[in-house]
């Protein structure tokens, strides 16, 4: 039984039009950034009042902690739906193409924004912190499986790889091919892909 199932028709519409709001503080975010996005912003998007967006959520910073928190917990669902893929490099591979579609789709890079504002505002955030750590774990897992079997270059330090993996996430060149180029999203994933784990040299 659905989360929905339990709850009275009442909480049902709520907890709908917070989703509704998470979708709304999403597209802002990916749109105008932190500094540039507002309360009124979200609201409008939702078409709703912004005291009625502050029954959801009392500030700014809590709405981009939850959106922040929903974007992980995505993440570490769509990692536990790869279990089926034995090779680790395999799973880093299929968990980048579904960072790249997210962002593609129109959602938040797969790491916050470098803005030192915002690193701090969610490093207060304990939730937040719980499940990046929980995803960094096992991410970081999966890059020294990959290098003890050859699948990845082993004489790298791990955090260069795993660093280096996370910035692809949050690679720039995603929207401007998607902006400039002819390229269809099926294109830029697997062009993405191929320089993230085999960079400019030939392929053989």
């Amino acid at each position: 039984m659905s989360i929905f199932g339990k709850l009275s028709f009442k909480d049902q519409a709520f907890k709908l039009r917070e989703n509704a709001i998470l979708d709304a503080a999403t597209a802002v975010l990916a749109t105008k950034g932190y500094d540039l996005m507002t309360m009124d912003d979200v609201a409008s998007a939702v078409g709703i009042s912004k005291p009625s967006l502050y029954k959801h959520f009392k500030s700014k910073e809590e709405l981009v902690g939850d959106t922040m928190i929903r974007l992980i917990d995505g993440a570490i669902d769509q990692l536990e739906q790869l279990a089926a893929i034995d090779s680790p490099r395999g799973k880093l591979e299929a968990m980048l193409e579904w960072a790249l579609r997210v962002r593609l789709d129109g959602g938040l890079p797969f790491l916050p924004s470098t803005s030192a504002h915002v690193r701090d505002m969610l490093m207060r955030n304990i939730k937040y912190v719980t499940r990046v750590l929980k995803l960094n774990g096992q991410i970081e897992k999966l890059v020294k499986e990959a290098q003890k079997k050859g699948e990845l270059d082993a004489t790298l330090p791990s955090d260069v790889v795993l660093f280096s993996y996370y910035a692809r996430t949050c690679d720039p060149a995603v929207e401007y091919l998607q902006k400039f180029s002819k390229m269809t999203p099926d294109d830029i994933v697997r062009h993405m892909l191929r320089v993230a784990f085999d960079g400019f040299s030939v392929v053989k």
